[in-house]
């Protein structure tokens, strides 16, 4: 459609500009949509506090090896790792491309946290062979019922929750792993994670 007067150069770039601009205008309105306000009646967890390590933070093990194959917890944290235990069987996109007790090869420190009126015995860990890219962190509430994990590889995070009251289950854990890192991350110069001898 071209106005009287109009070449047909001037016709093509005026199609050119409008095209471009209903474009920036969809993408915007893509980009503004994918902001999502919280959902009415959620609320954040509280923040978490690394608290002083007693023996409490020791009842499972010293280490994360030790917590995993704890008779204990162990068929938990199986149970809270699902399929994701055992080595993957295909390859995909946001799959995990190891089993879950390898993001827990190198363990770091056995610590408290405390999240609301709950505390946690938290453990990271990472793979030997990928630490920077393979990471776990393992919540377990006092009392052994309750727990919480997540692991991140190539920019995915894969939560996961197990036990009663575990509110939201691996989605509702989200948060709940959010501030505990956040905690320990202060208290660990940046990063709560293994680091491994070069």
């Amino acid at each position: 459609m071209a106005i009287a007067g109009e070449s047909s150069k001037e016709a093509t770039v005026r199609r050119s500009l409008l095209r471009g601009a209903l474009v920036g205008l969809l993408v915007a309105l893509a980009a503004a949509g994918c902001v999502l306000p919280p959902e009415s009646g959620s609320s954040t967890p509280p923040e978490a506090q690394v608290v002083a390590a007693d023996a409490r933070a020791l009842a499972y093990g010293r280490s994360a090896g030790e917590i995993l194959g704890n008779p204990e917890v162990r068929d938990k944290v199986q149970a809270l790792f699902g399929a994701d235990w055992a080595p993957p069987t295909g390859v995909g996109v946001g799959k995990l491309s190891a089993a879950a007790p390898q993001y827990f090869e190198l363990g770091g420190p056995v610590r408290m946290v405390r999240i609301g009126d709950a505390n946690y015995i938290a453990v990271t860990g990472c793979a030997a062979q990928a630490c920077t890219g393979r990471r776990g962190l393992l919540l377990i509430r006092e009392g052994g019922e309750q727990l919480m994990a997540r692991l991140d590889e190539g920019g995915f995070s894969h939560h996961y929750a197990y036990g009663p009251g575990v509110v939201g289950g691996p989605a509702g854990a989200g948060p709940v792993l959010a501030s505990a890192l956040r905690a320990l991350e202060r208290v660990s110069d940046g990063s709560p994670f293994p680091r491994p001898a070069p």
